[in-house]
């Protein structure tokens, strides 16, 4: 595998028997966990009245990150700015970029609440994720002066807090057309959409030349089937959702007896995810690095067991060195 850097997203998944409170205080000692292991960043989620995941509060939550490390980069994975009004975003991370500076970074997707009753929660309409570009834009105004001469976000006016955008689709294009670095989920088109919007940056005054990160699955273990059964847990998870409408904790095993409903979705799961021993792994990460040409690799990986899931961690470390 060609060097790249490596980074880590938690969406900070509870598993089964465990609270909420030590699920938050997990994904913090997993942050300092993978900084000991050399990863470039550590980022953290936003999900709302979502059963089994509690990261609902990113920019609290990476506060929490960074005080507990030193050097590793902390951020989000990302706010979803249809969701707040810009200028408290713009505060937020000025907060965080005040108290931690140099290590902040600013992940912004432009997803909304999954039901109506969340976004009635939140304020928002379903359509809100329309205006994505303009939030973004009225969010990097506030950062560099420019968004409104009445108003200014104290602290975060005038920091440099590097911008990235999640993007699905249409998403590569506004990252282009803003000239921002982009996350991008690995799947089969991923080197068809980073060449799209390759082609269409536009060097802005946050980045000179794109830049792209892919979210990849991944797991590493002594053998394919043991790396394979990592993965499991969340599949099952994700299966389970789909049939019930409830996303539960993760649980240490899972059922033998699925329904061919139940069968095709966990089936389905595990597609494009990437696991075996350290040599497997490395082809497949390589191939794919190859493949986009991308900048640097996000894992994104889930499991019941924590010890497991931070040996997985070590052993793609070692990968790039």
């Amino acid at each position: 595998m060609r060097p790249v850097p490596l980074s880590v997203l938690d969406r900070s998944r509870t598993r089964t028997g465990e609270t909420e409170a030590e699920t938050l205080r997990a994904t913090v000692e997993l942050a300092r966990q993978v900084e000991e292991l050399g990863y470039q960043r550590f980022w953290v989620s936003e999900h709302h009245s979502v059963p089994g995941v509690v990261g609902s509060a990113p920019t609290v939550l990476a506060a929490a990150v960074a005080a507990r490390t030193e050097k590793i980069r902390v951020g989000t994975g990302g706010v979803m700015l249809p969701n707040h009004q810009p200028l408290v975003v713009a505060e937020q991370f000025g907060v965080l970029e005040s108290l931690y500076p140099g290590r902040i970074d600013m992940g912004l997707g432009r997803s909304v609440g999954f039901t109506n009753g969340v976004r009635r929660a939140l304020g928002v309409e379903k359509d809100a994720a329309d205006d994505f570009a303009t939030q973004v834009r009225s969010l990097l105004g506030y950062l560099t002066g420019d968004a409104d001469n009445q108003v200014h976000a104290r602290p975060g006016e005038g920091l440099r807090i590097p911008p990235f955008i999640l993007a699905v689709g249409e998403g590569a294009a506004i990252a282009a057309s803003l000239g921002l670095p982009v996350v991008l989920a690995a799947r089969s088109d991923s080197a068809a959409l980073v060449s799209q919007y390759r082609e269409a940056f536009q060097p802005s005054a946050w980045a000179a030349e794109p830049y792209v990160i892919l979210a990849v699955t991944a797991a590493v273990a002594d053998s394919t089937e043991a790396a394979r059964q990592l993965l499991l847990p969340e599949a099952w998870a994700s299966a389970y959702s789909r049939t019930r409408g409830v996303f539960p904790p993760l649980q240490p095993s899972v059922p033998d007896d699925m329904t061919a409903r139940e069968r095709e979705f966990f089936d389905n799961a595990l597609r494009g995810q990437i696991y075996g021993t350290p040599d497997e792994v490395d082809d497949a990460l390589g191939e794919l690095v190859d493949r986009t040409g991308a900048d640097e690799i996000l894992i994104t990986t889930n499991t019941y067991d924590r010890a497991a899931l931070l040996a997985s961690y070590a052993a793609l470390a070692k990968l790039t060195g």
